[in-house]
Parts: structure tokens; sequence; C-alpha cells
């Protein structure tokens, strides 16, 4: 049957790496559509009879589709993994394509399936992306926790349970202020599953990616309730990506025309048609790659891009009283290598990003009060980067500094999702001393 799923294999974002996605036809032995993907004869049917074949046809693409997309995003996967995902997946996306349209406009199997890849690209388990899944499905009445326990497992169903605990969360309080925001934190870090935390602020950040429908002091309540209380909490948790994107789209809907001012200023520095980062991600990118030194240490490296956030920016300027012109490092940008295997990868990949600062250093001025090295003296929670600020102005121009982040990929990871996840990707959190840990660092 290996032949029958290459018409619906979806690419893979990890470019020149192979798919390690389990095969999908063991898992689709014994569905009743199955037959619709075979090569044989076309037998003559009425219309009636064909419209659930066709509508069959179409749930098993979708199902082999999402499983595909999702499992390409996911770094580990065990069969185990791969089962409850696809269970997930069958049980749900037949009840999605039914659900009347949500408020927002998508299908209920297109809101579904973005949390799920969200949550995929955050590298958090078959669980959590599982229960992220049904969770529709759930507040519709169509499936009960027992149900999900019984047919995909405990974990899932455990999951479910403390996410709908957290979704009226905020109700609990009266006076959203800095105390009564801080104390609500504190509690869910203490007596939730730190996974259900991530899944819920992974709801609210699909959420706020799509509030345009609803009036406009609904979008200031929720934003508000999302800067006060998921954005730190998100920062607490390590998954700055989230914490990031909830403050600026907490900050547009907060305050408009701040955010367009700032906005239109920051993408103020670009080159023509093409953004300023994108010539310098460019430029650093072909330097590393010409360095023999370099790719005798490293099997990959890539580069990086990223402009300041929104937010970030408005509150250095109304903080520090600084004017547009004065806010450093608006252009960012990081390099991450890929050590060549070995038992000394560790060191390889030390040496690695040493290097890379020595090929940087020969390009830019850098700006030494600004150099930090945190893999020599990592951060109390274990963040191990080089961080540099370098000078990028030219021909009488002058631009912002520019910051530059230097790690490896193992670093990559714990920074990017921060000791939640990695502990995670190691198999689970649950001290609660650990749990005090991540509020605090």
């Amino acid at each position: 049957m290996t032949e029958l799923w290459h018409p619906l294999q979806f690419s893979s974002p990890k470019f020149g790496v192979p798919s390690r996605r389990p095969h999908v036809a063991p898992l689709l032995q014994g569905h009743g559509q199955i037959h619709l993907l075979r090569n044989t004869p076309a037998v003559k049917t009425s219309a009636t009879a064909r419209a659930p074949e066709a509508a069959g046809g179409k749930m098993v693409v979708e199902l082999v589709g999402a499983f595909n997309e999702l499992t390409e995003r996911m770094n580990v996967l065990s069969t185990c993994s791969s089962r409850i995902l696809f269970k997930a997946l069958k049980i749900s996306i037949p009840i999605l394509q039914q659900l009347p349209l949500s408020p927002d406009g998508r299908s209920p199997l297109s809101r579904a399936l973005s949390l799920a890849l969200l949550l995929a690209n955050l590298q958090m388990d078959a669980e959590v992306i599982s229960a992220s899944i049904l969770r529709e499905v759930l507040e519709a009445g169509l499936i009960s926790i027992h149900e999900v326990r019984d047919q995909i497992g405990i974990g899932t169903a455990h999951l479910l349970h403390e996410s709908l605990r957290m979704k009226n969360m905020p109700s609990r309080i009266d006076v959203l202020d800095d105390e009564s925001a801080t104390a609500l934190r504190k509690f869910c870090l203490t007596y939730y599953d730190i996974r259900a935390i991530i899944l819920e602020l992974a709801l609210k950040l699909d959420m706020m990616r799509h509030l345009d429908y609803l009036p406009r002091f609904r979008q200031q309540k929720l934003s508000l309730e999302v800067m006060r209380i998921h954005a730190p909490l998100a920062h607490a948790v390590g998954t700055n990506y989230l914490s990031l994107e909830l403050q600026d789209l907490s900050f547009r809907y907060l305050f408009p025309y701040s955010y367009l001012y700032v906005d239109a200023w920051l993408r103020s520095h670009e080159a023509g048609s093409k953004p300023l980062i994108d010539i310098y991600k460019e430029q650093l990118l072909q330097s590393l790659k010409a360095d023999s030194t370099l790719v005798d240490l490293v099997n990959d490296v890539s580069v990086k891009g990223r402009y300041k956030s929104r937010y970030s920016t408005m509150k250095k300027l109304v903080k520090d009283g600084r004017e547009l012109e004065e806010v450093n490092d608006i252009l960012g940008l990081r390099v991450i290598v890929k050590p060549k295997s070995g038992v000394d990868m560790s060191e390889l990949g030390e040496k690695a990003c040493y290097r890379a600062r020595e090929i940087i250093q020969s390009m830019w001025k850098e700006m030494p009060h600004r150099t930090k090295d945190y893999i020599a003296k990592p951060k109390a929670n274990g963040y191990r980067s080089l961080h540099m600020a370098v000078n990028v102005s030219e021909d009488g121009r002058t631009r912002p500094l520019m910051e530059i982040q230097i790690r490896t990929t193992e670093m990559d990871l714990l920074a990017a999702g921060g000791t939640a996840s990695h502990s995670l990707y190691k198999g689970g959190v649950t001290d609660l001393e650990e749990v005090s840990t991540l509020l605090f660092f």
C-alpha cells in the first residue's frame, strides 16, 4: 500500500531533511473509505450512492493531509504518539466538517488545525496536540471527557480537563490590576499542568489573531486580559515566541494609533523593495558558509532575522523617555549552528559559536559594551548563547545597532521553548519546585 499515499504528501518545512513521520498506511487499515484511494475500475452508481463515498474520500484526504503536516513539524514522534494523534484526527475531522462556521468566519476544522500546527511548531507532544484538536469537539458537546479517556487516553483527557478549568480563569478576579494578575499567574503555575497552560496560551494567541470581527470594546477587554495575564504567563513558562506575539497583538488593539506609529517607523528600515534585515541576513549567511574553519565544525548553519517587537519598542520609548532614533537593537539576527555528530558535539558546537562571532567581527564593527557570553556563563535557567551588537551604518547613513545571537541547535531548542518544553521534550514536568523556578527566572 505504500504508493497509495504519495499524491497526498505535504512538503516539509525542513529543507533537505527527510521526513521522520511514521508510515500512515497501517494506521488506516480497516477504514471504511480507504478503497476510494485505490485504482479500482469505475463502477456506475447513482448520485445518491456516490455522495457518501465522496464525503468519505474528502475526509480521508483531510485526515492524511493533516496527519502528515503535523508530523512533519514534530521532531520527536514515537509509534505510540503517532497513534494518539491519528485517533484524535480520525474522531474530530468528520465532526468538525459538519459544524457551522465560527463567529470569526473560519471553519471549526480550520481553527482546530491552526491551533494544532501552532503547538507542533512549539514542539509540544502528541497528547497536547491531540487535546487541541479535540477541544472544539468537546466544547460543541459532541464528545465527553470520559469518551476521550476511553478512546484516546488518560493523558489527553487530563489536558482537556485542565484547559477547560483555565478557560474562565480571568473571571476569578474582580479588578484586573498588577497585584491580582500576578497572583493569578502564580496560582496557574502552581496548580495547573504546565502543558495545559501552554495549550491555553496557544488558544489565546489563535484568538488574538482573529479578533477583527468583534466590537471594539470586546477587543480591548480581551486584549487587556491577555496583556496582564497571558503574555507574562507565556514568558514565565519560557514560550517567548507566544509572549512576544501576544504582547504585540494586545498593543495593537489597546493603543491602535501608537501601534501604527511604531509599526510605520520600523517598516521604514528597508532598502528599496527589500527589507534591510533580509539583506544583512543574506550577507552573513554567505560569509559563514564560505568560512572553511566553520564548515569543518558544523553540518549546517542558518541565520534568522527579526525586527524588534512593536510593544517592546514602545515600552522603551515610554519607560526611558527615548526618541525612536535612540532605540537600539531594532534589527536582530540569530545564527544557529548544527555541530557535526560525535562524542564531542557540545565542544564542537561551542567552537563553532565562537568562530561565527569572529566572522561577524570581521564584517561589522562590534560594540564591546553590548557583548555577553552566556555560553561561558549560562543564565540561572540554563539559557546559553552569545550576544553581541554591531554598527551597520554605512555611506554616511546612520542606522540602529543590530543585535546578533549565536547558538547551537540544542541551545536554540532550550531558548525557543524554554525550560518547560525542553523538560517536556525529555519526559515531562511534574515537580512543583521546578514550576516555581520557571516562574521566577
